[in-house]
């Protein structure tokens, strides 16, 4: 896979998404702006302008995770912002982004696991099997379904591990499989707060399924 397909793949798919807030806890008045800015910059933003929004987005998060050492959730969404800054980057500067998420989505699962109901899990699996493997970069298919099956153990209804899981599995031709989870992404509950999110991600959901359909009837 070429660098450049990688950032098309991560400018098409948007690896975040997957991280709705719990409510009554204090650290959601500092995090909701920065998802909300993801939001807007993956579904309203032309594609030109969304690179240096999205770095700043990561500095916005990492003043955060700076600022809340012991916490999971700032650390998830840098992890995010460095991955969609990667897709509207390309090239190699693609690869390193995509590096340095991976080491903050690994950094948030030390910490928590379970946060943002496992979103890093979720978007450290994408990565696994957006990203080039070996010798050009560190994908992996087997552990990124391990990953992905670990997002929906804890999340199985969720919207975005969900529909990862159903791409990935897309992707690799089992298109039953994915059938059934990107029907289940498509009916999942809607997320407070997260309207415009919602509604771009169901849009790419029906996109991949006319695929899945078309597939499954050749």
């Amino acid at each position: 896979m070429k660098l450049d397909l990688l950032a098309k793949l991560f400018l098409i798919v948007g690896l975040a998404g997957s991280a709705g807030l719990a409510a009554a806890d204090p650290l959601d008045d500092a995090l909701r702006p920065i998802q909300d800015e993801w939001a807007v910059i993956k579904y309203r933003t032309p594609e030109k302008q969304q690179e240096a929004r999205y770095h700043a987005l990561v500095q916005q998060a990492h003043k955060l995770a700076e600022a809340h050492p012991g916490r999971a959730e700032p650390l998830i969404w840098e992890g995010i912002a460095l991955s969609s800054e990667a897709g509207a980057k390309g090239g190699m500067g693609a690869l390193s982004l995509a590096k340095a998420a991976r080491d903050k989505l690994e950094q948030a699962i030390k910490r928590d696991g379970h946060a943002l109901k496992g979103s890093a899990w979720t978007s450290l699996g994408t990565l696994y099997y957006k990203v080039p493997g070996w010798p050009i970069g560190f994908g992996d298919k087997a552990k990124a379904e391990e990953m992905l099956n670990k997002s929906l153990a804890i999340n199985p209804d969720g919207i975005d591990p969900n529909f990862f899981r159903g791409e990935y599995l897309f992707e690799r031709e089992r298109y039953g499989e994915a059938l059934k989870s990107l029907e289940t992404a498509l009916h999942a509950p809607a997320r407070p707060g997260r309207e415009l999110a919602d509604s771009g991600r169901r849009q790419e959901i029906q996109a991949l399924l006319v695929k899945v359909r078309k597939e499954m009837e050749n």
